[in-house]
């Protein structure tokens, strides 16, 4: 029988999980899906591709995923999945559509979390800092990050991709009474990308850099000249736009 492509968009809660992408000896978003799928399949394995990849840790708001399947009931599929996989996945659509998810994805949002102070009922989905922090600064050294350039201070060293460049479109922080919150959309994302520059943007909001830092350690190229990473659990990818 011939097999259609099939998207889904889902969300997912990453604490439980060493990331999206299937590992060996470790709990995946992907690997867990899949084990359904594979079930569901009579057994017969099921691969599924992924917009991207997450972190261990990090969380989803909004992802997609496509698999080729036999043509079946999307209802039905959908129905059975949520029904089969753990709280902390969720299926929220299923359809028809001949792109690639990870290819054809033209802008990734995410969002990072921060709390002012503890709370029982959402260190899971936020990083707490009771310090104060300057938005003012952080927003000007924001405007350092725009646009099409070398990403290399803020990703892993050991990171297997043909490039470090990226195209950010925008990137800035909102300030609530419960905490803070940073938003960066762009066409690609390096590993560990959003958590060094929340780590760096945060030395700026605390005085101990400057905004006018931010070009002179893009320009270095070396992970070393940024901030040490923030926490994951703050993080979620939020948007996926194809």
């Amino acid at each position: 029988m011939e097999k259609q492509r099939i998207f889904m968009e889902i969300c997912y809660d990453g604490t439980a999980y060493s990331g999206w992408q299937i590992q060996p000896n470790a709990p995946t978003v992907q690997g867990t899906i899949e084990s359904a799928l594979t079930k569901l399949n009579g057994n017969k394995p099921v691969g599924i591709v992924g917009c991207g990849r997450t972190d261990t840790g990090v969380h989803a708001k909004q992802y997609f995923f496509h698999v080729e399947l036999p043509d079946v009931s999307l209802a039905e599929l959908q129905y059975k999945l949520n029904k089969m996989l753990p709280r902390d996945i969720k299926i929220i659509d299923a359809f028809y559509n001949e792109q690639h998810a990870r290819f054809d994805a033209k802008k990734r949002t995410y969002r990072y979390f921060i709390a002012k102070e503890k709370s029982p009922f959402n260190d899971r989905f936020c990083w707490v800092y009771e310090r104060p922090l300057s938005i003012e600064a952080m927003n000007l050294a924001c405007k350092s990050l725009v646009g099409h350039q070398d990403f290399a201070s803020f990703a892993k060293g050991d990171t297997d991709v043909k490039t470090t460049l990226c195209e950010i479109f925008n990137a800035h922080w909102e300030e609530t009474l419960e905490g803070y919150m940073f938003e960066v959309s762009a066409n690609r994302f390096l590993r560990n990308m959003v958590r060094a520059m929340v780590g760096t943007l945060m030395e700026v909001g605390m005085g101990n850099i400057t905004p006018e830092s931010l070009p002179v350690i893009l320009a270095k190229k070396s992970r070393q000249e940024a901030a040490l990473s923030v926490p994951a659990e703050g993080l979620f990818l939020w948007e996926i736009l194809y």
